[in-house]
C-alpha cells in the first residue's frame, strides 16, 4: 500500500494545498497534473471541507474514497518545516499520511485509519516516524503497524 516512490521526506512546501496536490500526485497511477491525480485531489479536498484531517502533534491524514480505485493506495510526505493544517492542537503539520481506499470498502478505510491514529498518537511511535531518515524505513513502519489488516497474499 506504500511502495517506496509515494514516501517523500524532507519536503518543502508552503501551504496544505501545495501538499494535497503533490499528494493526490502520489496517490494518482499518472504524473502530477494527470486526470487522476486532478481527481484524487478533489476527493482530498473535499474531505477536508467536511472537516480538518490533522489529528494533532504535527500530524495530518488525508484520505478519501474513490469509486476508480480497486485497492487502497497510500502515500507518505514528511516535511522539513510544518504547516499550517488547520490542527486543533494549533500545531503546525510536518507528517502527512495520504490515503486513498476503494468507496465500496468502508470498513477497510475506516480500520486503516483507526491502525496510523493509535500508532501516531503513540509518542515512541510518532518520533520514531518523525526521526527515521529512509524511506525504507517510514514504510516498515508502516507495514507493521497494519500488519494486522494484512491479507494471505500480500
Amino acid at each position: 500500500m506504500f511502495p517506496l516512490q509515494r514516501i517523500l521526506i524532507d519536503e518543502v512546501y508552503q501551504s496544505r494545498k501545495r501538499v494535497l496536490e503533490v499528494l493526490a500526485g502520489l496517490l494518482a497511477d499518472d504524473q502530477l497534473g494527470g486526470q487522476e491525480s486532478t481527481r484524487i485531489y478533489e476527493i482530498l479536498i473535499e474531505r477536508e471541507r467536511l472537516g480538518c484531517t490533522a489529528i494533532g502533534k504535527g500530524i495530518a491524514i488525508p484520505h478519501g474514497r474513490d469509486a476508480s480505485t480497486l485497492r487502497p493506495r497510500g502515500a507518505v510526505i514528511r516535511l522539513t518545516e510544518g504547516i499550517d493544517f488547520g490542527a486543533v492542537d494549533n500545531q503546525p503539520v510536518r507528517l502527512i499520511i495520504g490515503l486513498i481506499v476503494p468507496t465500496e470498502c468502508p470498513e477497510n478505510h475506516l480500520a486503516i485509519l483507526g491502525l496510523l491514529a493509535e500508532h501516531l498518537s503513540n509518542d515512541e511511535d510518532r518520533e520514531a516516524m518523525m526521526q527515521t531518515q529512509s524511506p525504507e524505513r517510514i514504510r516498515g513502519l508502516l507495514v507493521e503497524w497494519l500488519s494486522p489488516l494484512a491479507t494471505p497474499d500480500e
